[in-house]
């Protein structure tokens, strides 16, 4: 059992160091949502299963805070309202419970974090097509290939796209990086701290 707990660990470090490539598109990324909240945009965010809990950790860090004390930023997780998903679910489609909501509240300069480790999640790349429609940009969080995902966003939105093949270790380096976008919309607004 000690020798599968240190491989977990040993892969978990491998996979955090090839995503290193990401930093310049990391910093873009915060600089493309830190853009939006300063000039009155909100975040809204969404994903599947883990992903869901990825983008509702995200609308924490930044309606509350992160590690600096500061105002409450618009954040909006689609994930959390169950009467809302359950009634598109149930009176439309499954595929359309983000993309109903984007449609309602996306506006032009606004932000949406569409989170799916494959790349291929429906309800989440259908998101993205009513984000483009609503001129909300899109900053995607991936992995292995980035799936349909990859395929689909703009020359305005970003990917970051975690180099790896196993869901548990994509996860890991999403939280990593939700925290480092949270990290540098704070001092992109906050000022060194």
């Amino acid at each position: 059992m000690d020798d599968r707990v240190t491989a977990h660990f040993q892969e978990s470090i491998a996979v955090k160091q090839a995503a290193q490539s990401l930093v310049p598109i990391v910093a873009h990324a915060a600089d493309v949502m830190a853009m939006a909240l300063l000039e009155d945009g909100k975040i809204l965010s969404c994903g599947n299963g883990g992903s869901a809990a990825d983008s509702q950790h995200f609308s924490g860090e930044l309606l509350g805070r992160f590690e600096r004390e500061r105002p409450g930023l618009p954040a909006v997780a689609l994930t959390t309202d169950s009467s809302t998903i359950t009634a598109v679910a149930n009176d439309y489609d499954f595929a359309d419970i983000f993309a109903k909501q984007v449609r309602a509240l996306g506006r032009p300069g606004d932000v949406l974090l569409a989170i799916s480790t494959s790349g291929n999640s429906e309800n989440v790349t259908r998101a993205i097509e009513t984000a483009h429609d609503r001129s909300v940009t899109v900053v995607a969080l991936t992995g292995r290939d980035g799936g349909r995902i990859a395929r689909m966003l703009s020359a305005d939105d970003v990917e970051l796209r975690v180099p790896a093949e196993r869901t548990c270790r994509i996860q890991e380096v999403h939280l990593l990086l939700i925290h480092c976008l949270c990290d540098l919309i704070d001092e992109k607004i906050l000022g060194s701290g």
